[in-house]
């Protein structure tokens, strides 16, 4: 569970608004490059590679800032933060907070379509 990304230099994600190369520090949304930190990138990156899963607070700081267990601070909120930004419109979409948990990144998904739902008027 949450193990250290790959080192595979093609790794990428991508879906309709969102693209991510691991390796080179690129990210796009909606073909609008995005710069990221080196710690935005890596946390980014560690939530893609657990996507759909929510990663422990604890796991993230200590993977991405060395921080040790029971450290209480405010960093990783910020770098949310930040990302979420940077991932505009899509941010809060992507970057799930799990209260009292951590945090999750969710695969972007249309939509449903009752929200363009019209119903069709019938001649009584």
């Amino acid at each position: 569970m949450f193990p250290a990304r790959a080192s595979n230099a093609e790794k990428k994600y991508q879906d309709q608004h969102l693209s991510f190369d691991f390796h080179n520090s690129s990210a796009y949304v909606d073909l609008r490059e995005i710069l990221l930190t080196r710690k935005e990138h890596e946390l980014l990156g560690l939530l893609l590679d657990n996507a759909g899963e929510t990663v422990p607070r604890e796991i993230l700081l200590e993977k991405i800032w060395g921080y040790g267990r029971g450290i209480r601070t405010r960093t990783l909120d910020v770098h949310i933060r930040r990302l979420r930004k940077k991932l505009f419109p899509y941010g809060d979409t992507y970057i799930e907070t799990i209260f009292g948990a951590g945090y999750r990144f969710q695969r972007y998904r249309e939509p449903r379509g009752y929200m363009n739902y019209v119903p069709e008027l019938v001649a009584v």
